[in-house]
């Protein structure tokens, strides 16, 4: 499917708009039917570390528009004797998600507790006592004052290893989006609290400019630190 552009006003940016009709990504995501790039970053990630395989339980949290969860629910598969999906996922977004067939999804803020407590009863309504994976591509809306990006972007991630942390296997993962600035290490030692192994990824569909990376934690340790 196409993918559309959204502008806030008439002016349009136009080296930005160029940029990005031009770039690679976008006319794969459009070619291969992702709704957005961002689907070649958790592509890339899977590709180097083996995280999705069919019959896995998996929690997809930021997930609007779709296109991590496109990508999820294509690596699972389908069962060629029933046709139902090999594996499940759950997805969950602020903002609202066209569905994709073999995704549960749930609106909400993750932030309120109304709404983890609305995903962990879909988890517990599907049987799902541990998960394989958690990934989050949530982010913020960004203030460009660092003091108050870092309190935001710290929130999430640590809401993110908090509920990975209590639902995953002991040999599950858990992926998230961070930014480089004054939460980076922190929630880089957090991740080393909480998971056997980390991993940082800088994807290559991830622009240059940004300053977006991705943590990877492998393996709960015994015992880490939840809120």
């Amino acid at each position: 499917m196409g993918i559309k552009v959204r502008t806030q006003s008439k002016k349009v940016d136009k080296a930005w708009l160029n940029q990005h009709v031009n770039d690679p990504y976008v006319r794969l995501a459009q070619k291969e039917g992702y709704r957005a790039r961002a689907a070649y970053k958790l592509k890339e990630i899977d590709e180097s570390l083996g995280l999705v395989h069919p019959g896995q339980a998996i929690v997809d949290l930021g997930s609007a528009p779709g296109a991590w969860s496109q990508y999820l629910r294509r690596r699972m598969g389908t069962d060629p004797a029933s046709g139902e999906v090999r594996g499940r996922l759950i997805a969950l977004d602020l903002l609202p998600m066209d569905p994709i067939e073999g995704v549960q999804f749930i609106q909400g803020d993750f932030r309120e507790s109304d709404v983890l407590q609305a995903l962990e009863s879909a988890l517990a309504a599907r049987g799902l006592a541990q998960l394989d994976l958690v990934v989050s591509d949530m982010a913020p809306n960004l203030s460009g004052i660092a003091s108050a990006d870092a309190a935001r972007i710290t929130d999430l991630v640590e809401l993110a290893v908090d509920f990975a942390a209590r639902h995953l296997r002991p040999d599950g993962a858990l992926v998230v989006k961070l930014f480089h600035g004054a939460a980076y290490e922190p929630l880089v030692a957090l991740f080393r609290q909480t998971f056997r192994t980390v991993k940082t990824i800088k994807p290559k569909a991830s622009r240059d400019k940004s300053s977006e990376t991705f943590l990877v934690g492998l393996g709960l340790k015994q015992g880490g630190p939840t809120r």
